[in-house]
């Protein structure tokens, strides 16, 4: 048998990089997913190479700044695959990152959007997930936090705010929920060669993170979905409330490492 077998999952900002490696890691494992994205057609997409790889899948827009919107991702679910088990919250706002700059310039709409997609969306979306959960008698929730929530930077600080916030939500949801059978972790990359990346940050800067990860190359969307199979599935049954630093060695090593290297 597969790890998941039987499994149903949600995967949010699932049409492209880490969320759709994951949806896909999922299902080549047994999961049935709900590929949920903001961008409609590009969650079509990433179903259409589930079902080309043999698995099953549906698409489902979301956009994590609305509850209804959630609350019907999950009903959506649940009448279509009969259950859920698992879901990895991983949707963030790649746009607005752009105007996310130092606290004397922040503009409160960015502060404001970034706190709701990426720190109050998966709040939402374990609220709504949980009591399908309960009543399947298990469930696993991975969110993708960030090393931005763990260190300070020249810029990006409502990013990094949030996904500290995410890191202390998967604790209280951990402590508040393990005795009724749910697991809940998040993943911390580091730079990950996704669409967002390239689009968000210049060629000379991601020279610089590459030549401070440690490991030969940086990393890739599949090397944070594989990280995330492992928390959602049984082999992680004993993990819970951590914050797995996925980042190539990025966080461990002391700021001379890329001098001296």
């Amino acid at each position: 048998m597969a790890r998941f077998d039987g499994k149903v999952a949600i995967v949010t900002g699932a049409g492209s990089g880490i969320g759709r490696s994951t949806s896909r890691r999922l299902s080549s494992e047994g999961a049935s997913v709900l590929v949920a994205d903001v961008n409609l057609d590009a969650a079509k997409e990433t179903v259409a190479m589930i079902e080309q790889e043999g698995g099953t899948a549906a698409a489902q827009w979301v956009d994590v700044n609305e509850e209804d919107a959630i609350a019907a991702m999950v009903a959506a679910a649940v009448s279509t695959f009969g259950s859920l088990q698992l879901l990895h919250n991983n949707a963030a706002d790649t746009l607005i990152i752009q105007r996310d700059l130092d606290v004397e310039h922040m503009e409160v709409e960015v502060w404001d959007r970034t706190l709701a997609v990426n720190l109050r969306g998966p709040m939402l979306g374990i609220k709504h997930a949980l009591p399908h959960m309960l009543a399947s008698g298990s469930g696993a929730i991975v969110t993708t936090s960030s090393l931005a929530g763990q260190m300070g930077d020249l810029s990006r600080v409502a990013y990094g705010a949030s996904k500290a916030g995410i890191d202390s939500l998967t604790r209280y949801v951990a402590t508040q929920y393990g005795k009724r059978g749910i697991r809940a972790n998040a993943v911390a990359p580091g730079v990950v060669k996704t669409p967002a990346l390239t689009a968000n940050v210049p060629a000379d800067e991601i020279v610089v993170y590459e030549k401070n990860h440690v490991t030969p190359g940086m990393g890739e969307p599949h090397d944070i979905a594989a990280v995330v199979a492992f928390l959602l599935s049984d082999d992680a049954a004993y993990v819970t409330g951590q914050v797995l630093n996925v980042d190539g060695g990025l966080e461990m090593h002391t700021p001379l490492y890329s001098y001296f290297q």
